[in-house]
């Protein structure tokens, strides 16, 4: 087989969810963050920022400027809406290896119903448009997944595909406070060789 058809081929396997750009992957799910946000771990975030803001860390000042409570600071954002990686009694990496993955992360594509299997997964960019601060007592969550792109395009680490994908920032109510757009490139890893060359 010519380089030009590998290429072609391995492209191919990731035309299904070249064509799938706009569909939500979600099942109309929100994905809960682990714990609602409260006073006390806004003030473990801010601490090692040093993030000095009143409406943070002051409720009566949060409440005169219109709040019910002290406010999470946007940058938190991520934090909040994560699902718990861990749990008592899970084993959430089983490898040692340099480069181990951890066995299930809710920021990677292992659930994706189509396209090719992939191991290697990282985050490359992040997009929020916030509609209102979150304040402390609420949960929030992110609704829908939708894919916005797909680029496969092999890079130094691997053949794989710059991905883009859209969700709703939402309260337990339902009430939409950001919108989220993350880029990943999924890829497989090239294997390493024994004198430390990267090999097919």
């Amino acid at each position: 087989m010519t380089e030009e058809a590998i290429e072609s081929d391995w492209k191919a396997d990731w035309r299904p969810v070249v064509d799938a750009v706009g569909q939500d992957f979600s099942d109309g799910e929100t994905t809960w963050g682990a714990d609602p946000v409260e006073r006390g771990a806004i003030r473990r975030y801010l601490e090692p920022l040093e993030f000095d803001c009143a409406l943070h860390t002051d409720r009566e000042a949060a409440v005169r400027a219109g709040f019910d409570d002290v406010t999470m600071p946007y940058t938190g954002l991520m934090s909040w809406t994560l699902p718990p990686m861990w749990r008592p009694g899970e084993t959430l990496f089983d490898s040692d290896d340099r480069n181990a993955q951890p066995v299930r992360s809710a920021i990677n594509n292992q659930d994706m119903p189509i396209g090719p299997r992939t191991t290697g997964f990282f985050g490359t960019d992040i997009e929020v448009e916030f509609l209102r601060p979150v304040v402390a007592g609420e949960r929030i969550g992110r609704r829908g997944r939708r894919l916005v792109s797909c680029a496969p395009k092999e890079t130094a680490v691997g053949r794989g595909a710059f991905m883009t994908w859209e969700s709703d920032i939402v309260t337990e109510p339902g009430e939409v406070v950001a919108r989220i757009r993350i880029g990943t490139y999924a890829y497989v890893p090239k294997r390493a060789t024994g004198d430390g060359e990267e090999g097919e």
